[in-house]
């Protein structure tokens, strides 16, 4: 029976407004006004120091390094506080677990905020390994961060899930299947798409058999 990999913001959860609100914290630090949300919501995808560097560069600041570490710090304290699960997740995750399915997590972001708000909402019992941006060298779109977490689950077959081109590129790279979480925050030209997560096991089903 073939892993199920997930990305986690934009694909598991909704995070935008606490990223948002994490931003809005490191900005004030700086005398900065906050950004929209909807502006923040393009800049997710490639983990928090890129987050960090493209929301500086839209008001045509420079980031520091203090900067990275107050965002994480004041991020993985707030990581719940509106993030929410998207509907139908958690009973896809159920489906698939009943299935048979080893679920595993490969996320851009740092593991410390991606352990913490997966443990606030009560998903990580659902995942055998949670690959966090910071868990190896190398992140999405690079494949060996993929590869790190199917070595970890103990398979090298495996389903990637995810709202990116990242998500689908690593997927690509190890010569895997991959579906499209098309509620999420970004885009791919993609033909296996999941319009929501209830469709997400019968994807699954037909990628299996």
């Amino acid at each position: 029976m073939r892993a199920v990999i997930f990305d986690l913001d934009g694909t598991l959860i909704d995070s935008l407004p606490d990223i948002a609100a994490a931003v809005a914290h490191v900005f004030s630090r700086r005398g900065l006004a906050a950004l929209p949300p909807d502006q923040i919501k393009v800049m997710i995808g490639d983990g928090a120091r890129v987050l960090l560097n493209r929301a500086f560069g839209a008001v045509g600041q420079v980031v520091e390094e203090a900067d990275h570490a107050a965002f994480e710090t004041y991020y993985t304290a707030h990581a719940a506080d509106l993030t929410l699960a998207y509907p139908g997740i958690e009973a896809a995750l159920q489906d698939l677990q009943a299935s048979g399915h080893v679920l595993g997590v490969c996320t851009n972001k740092p593991e410390a905020p991606a352990l913490a708000v997966l443990d606030a909402l009560g998903l990580t019992k659902y995942f055998g390994v949670v690959t966090g941006g910071n868990s190896t060298p190398y992140r999405k779109p690079d494949p060996r961060h993929l590869a790190a977490t199917l070595q970890a689950l103990g398979t090298d077959d495996a389903i990637m899930i995810g709202d990116h081109h990242n998500d689908i590129a690593v997927a690509e790279g190890l010569g895997l299947p991959a579906i499209f979480a098309a509620w999420g925050y970004g885009k791919a030209d993609w033909p296996l798409v999941a319009g929501a997560a209830f469709e997400i096991p019968g994807l699954v089903a037909s990628l299996t058999h």
